[in-house]
């Protein structure tokens, strides 16, 4: 099972680094603050800041959403998102396969179980385990579900989180699967950032707002205890204590039979963490494995994925590579590696998954997923094919049972073909269950991968579905989509949203690998590192100018969009290449580069963007849209998307550089999603919404001959 080392960075990445500060808090001074004039537009839920956005939320109403053809593609994105016919993904815990299920009738969800010979059906049997719907109307509350965890081996116990209207903090509450009822005087974590981890029925690990001090200068929690039930929070007893400037503090148990352990992690920064086992007395033992590598153990092996060079036992083993030793013995000093992954100039480590004889590597070359199987023996590791793997599109392999199978769930997807999902036993031909259904007329496109050439020689890869039959006239209304950071691979992947807002009305979609992305492994996310991250934006802009090179598209004819790191992306586009692009949308956007380490997460990010009040502030500077923008420049049409109950990335952002350039007479437009947090949507309804303004907003641009 991974530790916390690795599920922790995973947290922070898929998280956007949560903050702890509550939505409606003030943010934290800088020294420049006061000479900010729109400051003011970072008082999240103050009455003048809200009546602003309110404002300009009817204008941006008034614009795009009047038109029959606006009102039809909400509709058919909402029936898309709403449909019972997408594939229910699925999770064993037990003898019953869970899932959480969104649809029209159910807008908050149903967390449901059912077993596998009815989830063989096309129409399986559901047991409804927890009704959020129903919840909230009971409790007055606006839940969303934030998942759950349960006790092995009995599985009678869970941890459930949930979050008040889709921030990142959350609440946890004990519940009881034989009964299917919250269980009376059961464990229950305060709204904070943070979580509760099972040890044994009757003892957690608790890491949350314990009060004043006892969160980082990220938000993240300090401390980690030791809960008993039946005693209050505040006896639990302190297991370790991180210093004010770490990110995350945290601890797990591993629950695999024969393999028990307990593990402290202590993230300092982003790719830095800390791993420690301790052991019965309490006491910690560092796993002394790199900071930057990924840790992480499973039954009798230690796992290593690098970041950096690593030398050991008189080897030195590659950035990038996966390197594999007996825990034990690894703890008793020893430091003899087996390379399992070895990095080349065009393969990289998409992941792996462990079953319970095999490990099932997934490796991106040139993008494009392959998988094989490794399995450890005495004396050697054994690689083989992955026995029915298909030969298209994205690939993605998880575990059904890690303790007890060699059976994987086998997710196969492109742009234009709905996912598959199987069934298969590690060297037996995979068993196709389900099939997602065609939400749109992809009949008459294809796809392509170019490779465009940025400003240092680097070759940049980037997909390309477009019609068929399409005239390079430059005239094709093109959506270029990208994101550059945090080691995030951008792979091909179905999305009726997409299909229909976009593909089927004829439009072009491209998506770019730039750097800072994860496409070539550690190598290619470092190459845009902070005073580096120019490299990040040339790669886009070069993709860009490929695509009016080949005479896709033009520049009147050429729309981006991005969010969060993809929104400083898209702002930073805006800012510094106004001249190449028709439209811009930049959602929940980092854009005030200057304040965005005191602002929610953002010290979090210092690892990614560098810290503005040092001298990075002299690189930091070329890359903050809010400080790039100048009102005497032409700049392209823009619409800035945020949530109001977006507590990682502050939607200060991306209004103040809403009002900056309205003040500047410049063709903007803004929206703010009062729920929704990071992800921007709460639900269906408002994912549906957002989604057909911004399709609207680039068509309407960018489809004009």
């Amino acid at each position: 099972m991974p530790t916390l080392t690795q599920a922790c960075h995973t947290l922070l990445i898929t998280a956007g680094l949560a903050a702890s500060s509550a939505v409606g808090a003030a943010p934290k001074e800088s020294p420049n603050v006061s000479d900010d004039p729109y400051a003011w537009l970072e008082d999240v839920e103050g009455e003048r800041a809200l009546t602003w956005v309110k404002q300009h939320n009817a204008q941006s109403e008034a614009e795009l959403t009047t038109t029959p053809q606006f009102k039809q593609l909400e509709s058919d994105i909402r029936a898309i998102l709403d449909s019972d016919a997408k594939i229910p993904g699925v999770e064993k815990i037990g003898d019953h396969y869970y899932n959480f299920w969104k649809d029209k009738q159910h807008e908050r969800g149903l967390w449901r179980r059912t077993t596998l010979a009815e989830y063989r059906k096309d129409k399986p049997a559901w047991e409804t385990i927890i009704d959020l719907d129903a919840l909230n109307k009971a409790e007055g509350e606006n839940w969303v579900w934030h998942g759950a965890d349960c006790l092995k081996p009995d599985n009678e116990r869970c941890l459930i989180a949930l979050s008040r209207g889709g921030a990142d903090a959350d609440v946890t509450r004990e519940f009881d699967l034989t009964t299917k009822t919250w269980v009376e005087g059961g464990f229950v974590r305060p709204e904070a950032k943070g979580g509760l981890q099972w040890i044994d029925r009757d003892t957690v690990y608790v890491f949350t707002d314990f009060g004043a001090g006892t969160m980082t200068s990220s938000g993240y929690p300090r401390i980690v205890k030791e809960w008993k039930r039946g005693t209050p929070l505040e006896q639990a007893r302190v297991v370790y204590e991180g210093q004010a400037n770490d990110m995350y503090i945290a601890a797990s148990h591993d629950h695999t039979p024969g393999f028990a352990r307990d593990f402290v992690s202590r993230t300092l920064a982003f790719y830095n963490d800390e791993l420690y086992l301790r052991d019965a007395d309490g006491k910690l033992r560092k796993v002394d494995a790199p900071n930057s590598a990924n840790k992480s153990v499973h039954r009798e092996w230690l796992l290593l994925e690098l970041r950096d060079p690593y030398s050991a036992g008189g080897q030195t083993y590659a950035a990038g590579s996966l390197i594999a030793t007996r825990f034990d013995d690894f703890m008793a000093g020893k430091r003899d590696f087996t390379v399992l992954f070895a990095p080349s100039e065009s393969t990289s480590l998409a992941g792996f998954s462990w079953t319970r004889h095999h490990l099932v590597l997934n490796v991106l070359d040139d993008v494009k997923n392959r998988l094989s199987v490794l399995t450890p023996g005495d004396k050697a590791w054994k690689h083989s094919e992955f026995t029915g793997a298909p030969g298209f599109g994205t690939l993605a392999v998880s575990a059904v049972d890690e303790d007890d199978s060699d059976a994987v769930w086998l997710t196969a997807t492109d742009y234009l073909t709905p996912s598959t999902l199987s069934l298969a036993q590690v060297g037996e031909r995979p068993e196709v269950l389900k099939t997602m259904p065609v939400f749109f007329d992809g009949s008459n496109n294809l796809i392509e991968q170019h490779f465009a050439t940025s400003k240092d020689g680097t070759r940049v890869p980037y997909f390309l579905v477009r019609p068929k039959n399409l005239k390079l006239d430059g005239k094709a209304p093109t959506l270029l989509y990208g994101y550059g950071g945090f080691e995030i691979s951008l792979t091909p992947a179905y999305s009726g949203s997409v299909g229909k807002g976009w593909l089927e009305k004829g439009g072009v979609y491209a998506v770019a690998n730039i750097r800072g992305g994860g496409e070539y492994g550690p190598r290619w996310h470092q190459a845009a590192l902070k005073a580096n991250r120019h490299k990040a934006y040339e790669d886009f802009a070069a993709v860009a100018q490929d695509l009016v090179a080949r005479k896709i598209t033009s520049k009147e004819h050429l729309g981006i969009q991005g969010g969060s790191n993809g929104g400083l992306l898209t702002g930073n586009m805006l800012t510094q290449y106004p001249e190449l692009f028709g439209a811009v949308v930049v959602q929940v956007p980092l854009l005030d580069m200057k304040r965005y380490s005191h602002l929610l997460a953002g010290a979090s990010w210092m690892a990614e963007y560098g810290d503005p009040d040092t001298a990075d502030w002299d690189y930091i500077r070329t890359f903050s849209p809010y400080h790039l923008f100048d009102a005497k420049r032409e700049y392209p049409p823009v619409i800035f998307m945020t949530s109001t109950r977006d507590d990682r990335v502050h939607p200060g952002h991306a209004r103040k550089m809403a009002a900056k350039m309205l003040e500047a007479n410049k063709d903007v437009r803004y929206y703010e999603n009062i729920e929704g947090g990071h992800g921007g949507s709460a639900n269906n309804a408002q994912a549906a919404h957002m989604s057909a303004l911004a399709f609207t907003f680039l068509w309407n641009e960018l489809s004009q001959q």
